[in-house]
């Protein structure tokens, strides 16, 4: 495991996002029914996000345009797992989802990106379950992910460990954690988040910090180490979850980035779905 790969967890250069279409409130899969998606209001917080990653942050942001045929592709994270110059273009579990990737895969090789691609029709595999450490991968098996599809992330990124983790009551592992930082992994309180964490632990040779949130949906933040500014966490907004930016208050390092997204989590979305996080080497 390279010192390299664990100080460059959150180096990023740009950053894939996909607009809102008019479809996603009636017709975007979700869980359970958490009420209506105000589709103005949706726009507002995912435009401001962009914003928080362009103008705030620096990154070149990507915007594909929005398609009502396709309802979910704002969850641009689902359809590729990139690391450093390599991007594997997944093979969703929801088949209505399957056609997000050509946009997303044209993008990936604009940007001279090394793509494969997923072809093997027993895989899937959505990004939302893959969480990489900076040393490591863990793969939420879950209704979207299966063992196939991890076995094919681990061909792939033939120098990390991939490891397994069962993922029952929610759509993603990554509805429950997060990474904070190089070597902080943020967990919700439930007792499915921690029994995930456990399996994490279980399954590692290295030791991890946590940092546990009262909300499992909370616990989905974006690190990013950004030139000149260090370690930069958006993470849900006070209003939403008043009691988890409390423990998030305690990181004195980071600069704290609150981001709403009231009507995206009515849909399944959490702020690590809404972008495609890259790291481009300058050329030489």
């Amino acid at each position: 495991m390279s010192v390299q790969a664990v100080s460059s967890l959150g180096r990023c250069t740009h950053a894939i996002v996909r607009g809102i279409p008019d479809s996603l409130s009636q017709q975007a899969l979700r869980m359970e029914d958490a009420g209506d998606v105000d589709t103005a209001r949706a726009r507002r917080e995912h435009e401001l996000y962009i914003r928080v990653l362009k103008d705030k942050l620096g990154l070149q942001v990507i915007e594909l345009e929005a398609d009502d045929s396709m309802p979910d592709a704002p969850f641009v994270e689902d359809v590729a797992v990139v690391l450093n110059e390599t991007a594997l273009v997944t093979r969703p579990g929801a088949p209505s989802r399957r056609k997000e990737v050509e946009a997303v895969k044209k993008a990936l090789q604009d940007l001279q990106m090394n793509v494969v691609e997923m072809t093997d029709e027993n895989a899937t595999l959505d990004g939302g379950d893959v969480l990489f450490t900076g040393r490591e991968f863990f793969v939420g098996l879950s209704k979207r992910t299966n063992q196939r599809g991890a076995e094919i992330l681990a061909d792939t990124f033939k120098d990390y460990a991939v490891s397994t983790v069962p993922v029952s009551d929610y759509l993603h592992l990554k509805s429950l954690c997060s990474m904070a930082g190089p070597n902080l992994i943020v967990i919700g309180s439930s007792e499915a988040a921690q029994k995930a964490l456990k399996t994490m632990q279980q399954m590692s040779d290295h030791r991890y910090d946590k940092l546990t949130v009262p909300d499992d949906a909370a616990a989905n933040c974006v690190y990013l180490n950004v030139p000149g500014k260090g370690h930069v966490l958006l993470h849900r907004a006070p209003e939403e979850f008043p009691e988890s930016v409390k423990v998030f208050e305690k990181l004195k390092e980071h600069m704290l980035i609150p981001v709403a997204n009231s009507e995206l989590s009515k849909v399944d979305g959490c702020l690590t779905c809404c972008s495609l996080l890259i790291n481009k080497s300058p050329n030489l």
